[in-house]
């Protein structure tokens, strides 16, 4: 079966607010997401939590990088207190929109659900802050949102999440050469061999599996009843967000001639596709199938982009 690109919503929250804040000259959502990392592997955190993304891999880690191959630079600030962060974004908006996260995502209450912490990390665009409110775009699906200022920087101090530094925002984004979106895709190549053996992951929690042998041992889980939150975190996000991943990294590698690793990509996409629905009605069994088959993947996803 041919790939064939996918175009709609998803979890796709710091592609989109980079997108945003490079305007005009953005290249599409799926090239900066592929040159993040974000695409090239698995990992089962601690050997408990799944990602579709690389070993050791968190959003942070994969966006230097990607700007630097985007030919954009930013400047960051982090950390420090409340008050301290509260005024270097107020003095920030001066001079437009400010690039904000991690953020808890519990504490955005304007989110139908959200009523504090769940752990989960979220990227957002601040316009401006006011009257004691912040408002935002916020590409989960709520452009112009409002939310108290006491809800904002609950979330944003990120105490609750497993990665960042509390208060992390990006200004003065800059476009220091323009750069074809073939040449993104071609030269965040390497960075993705990397993610995908392995080799960039640092910190990694004891217990953390990556690849095949994350997708064996969740396939495990799964056949053996998996919890509620485990099922919640891979029906809501994990499978939502990695089969996106995929998908558009087999379209970006389709551009520039890599038949093979695309064909490989597009192959992984479906695999995790169709979990969605064996794990929405709990039958572990086909969702475990369909991991095994994924795991059997990897090396040879490696090899192809490799050529």
């Amino acid at each position: 079966m041919k790939h064939f690109p996918y175009i709609g919503s998803g979890p796709y929250c710091y592609a989109n607010s980079f997108a945003m804040m490079f305007g005009d000259c953005a290249p599409s959502t799926a090239v900066i997401e592929f040159a993040t990392g974000s695409p090239f592997g698995m990992q089962l955190v601690g050997g408990r939590l799944p990602f579709f993304d690389p070993y050791g891999w968190t959003p942070e880690a994969g966006f230097d990088k990607a700007l630097e191959a985007m030919g954009w630079e930013s400047d960051v600030s982090a950390g420090g207190n409340e008050s301290g962060a509260l005024h270097r974004l107020k003095t920030a908006l001066r001079h437009g929109p400010v690039w904000i996260g991690p953020v808890e995502m519990g504490h955005l209450r304007h989110q139908p659900g959200m009523s504090g912490p769940i752990g989960a990390d979220h990227y957002l665009v601040v316009l401006d802050v006011r009257d004691d409110r912040v408002e935002m775009h916020d590409p989960q699906g709520f452009p112009y949102a409002s939310l108290p200022l006491s809800d904002f920087m609950a979330g944003w101090r990120a105490e609750t999440l497993d990665y960042g530094t509390p208060y992390t925002m990006r200004t003065n984004f800059r476009q220091v050469r323009q750069v074809a979106e073939e040449g993104i895709i071609r030269s965040s190549i390497p960075a993705a061999i990397e993610w995908l053996l392995m080799e960039t992951a640092q910190n990694v929690p004891e217990g953390s599996l990556g690849n095949a042998a994350a997708a064996l041992r969740l396939a495990t889980l799964i056949e053996e009843g998996g919890s509620d939150n485990l099922l919640d975190h891979l029906i809501h996000f994990a499978v939502r967000v990695g089969v996106r991943r995929l998908s558009d990294a087999a379209t970006c590698l389709a551009r520039v001639g890599n038949t093979e690793a695309s064909l490989v990509m597009a192959r992984q996409a479906r695999l995790v596709g169709s979990l969605q629905y064996p794990l929405v009605i709990r039958d572990g069994q086909t969702a475990a199938k369909s991991l095994r088959r994924l795991a059997e993947t990897y090396v040879e996803l490696g090899t192809a982009l490799s050529q």
